[in-house]
């Protein structure tokens, strides 16, 4: 890494991609009319994120062809293929965010959720019907920005086929998520593919996506595609962990809350391996009525089965994972940030 490099933390250099999708949403996700509609449409993404998902797209397409830095102007930017126009690349960051905010919506809404990202939650500012609205809208539009990358007409298809089965499967993830809470158990494996069809298929999508509008080969998009996989899966391992330890304020959420209302997680799961009584730890269904009392000796149970500890290592070796598929980028900066921000994504303390 060169030292202008070294000297910007990873944080610092996701932050920079993110002030400039933050600026991107606000042109390509204009107000429209119905107002109401498009303010409850924007409502999350203007709480906050830390744009995570697009900095990964981003950072993919600079590894691919090997700019420096933050060096193109992503509205601008040029492809694999000698003699193509540049294609608009942040179209397709904003895209993956729509997406995102999306899930969260509706997610919201399902687990009666009254606070995300430090703020209340669309169905609860607006009201349910708005914020399903909200969400549908925001999946539609998604569609509409990658179109509007402007890549070749086939590479276009492609992306938007990627999306669409992205999309399918966050569906299926969360259905499934919805399922295990009505189970006594749920194996390792059925745990880890929920996981990876809810949360690690976006993650699959943000570094794939650039390599498919460049035009890459399939070998790297394959290679692409299973670093967002298993990195995706590593930060919902640390998401459930961090549930656990981390102060409401910090987390924008009532702490606790997966546990309170019993979603299965790779934590939970490993402690009723250990012999531990999962459902008897916290009596009650509701976050908000619960003590952070009662939070902290369930917590020190699932410590002290030693299942808090399982859920770091899991995630570190799919971290470790992913960061090998990298080898089939360039030897440069941005590749050693998606290295950085693999890390990061099970370091972060919310």
């Amino acid at each position: 890494m060169t030292p202008e490099a070294r000297e910007e933390t990873v944080l610092e250099a996701v932050q920079r991609r993110r002030e400039l999708v933050n600026d991107a949403i606000d042109a390509d996700l204009p107000i429209g009319d119905p107002e109401r509609l498009y303010e409850a449409s924007r409502y999350l993404l203007e709480a906050g994120g830390k744009r995570l998902r697009p900095a990964i797209l981003l950072l993919t397409a600079e590894a691919l062809l090997d700019v420096p830095l933050l060096g193109e102007d992503y509205r601008e930017f040029p492809t694999l293929v000698e003699g193509e126009p540049p294609i608009d690349l942040m179209k397709a960051a904003v895209s993956v965010e729509v997406i995102q905010s999306f899930t969260l919506i509706h997610d919201d809404i399902m687990d009666q959720d009254e606070m995300r990202r430090g703020v209340q939650s669309v169905h609860v500012e607006y009201d349910p019907e708005t914020a399903i609205l909200a969400g549908d809208t925001l999946y539609s539009k998604a569609f509409e920005i990658m179109i509007a990358a402007g890549a070749p007409s086939a590479r276009s298809m492609d992306a938007l086929d990627t999306l669409a089965s992205t999309c399918t499967r966050i569906c299926e993830g969360q259905s499934l998520d919805l399922e295990f809470e009505t189970r006594p158990t749920v194996g390792t494996d059925e745990y880890l593919d929920m996981v990876d069809r809810k949360t690690a298929v976006l993650y699959a999508a943000s570094a794939s996506i650039p390599a498919i509008l460049l035009g890459a080969d399939e070998h790297t998009r394959n290679a692409l595609e299973e670093y967002g996989h298993a990195v995706g899966k590593a930060f919902q391992i640390h998401d459930d962990i961090l549930d656990l330890i981390v102060s409401s304020d910090d987390l924008g959420k009532q702490r606790g809350s997966d546990l309170v209302e019993g979603k299965q997680t790779i934590v939970t799961h490993h402690a009723r391996e250990q012999g531990v009584d999962v459902d008897g730890l916290i009596t009650g269904d509701d976050p908000d009525a619960v003590s952070q009392e009662a939070i902290d000796e369930a917590v020190a149970v699932l410590e002290e089965a030693g299942s808090i500890d399982y859920g770091r290592t899991l995630a570190r070796e799919y971290v470790e994972e992913g960061k090998e598929y990298l080898q089939v980028l360039p030897d440069n900066d941005a590749r050693a940030r998606l290295e950085q921000v693999a890390d990061y994504l099970i370091e972060r303390g919310y």
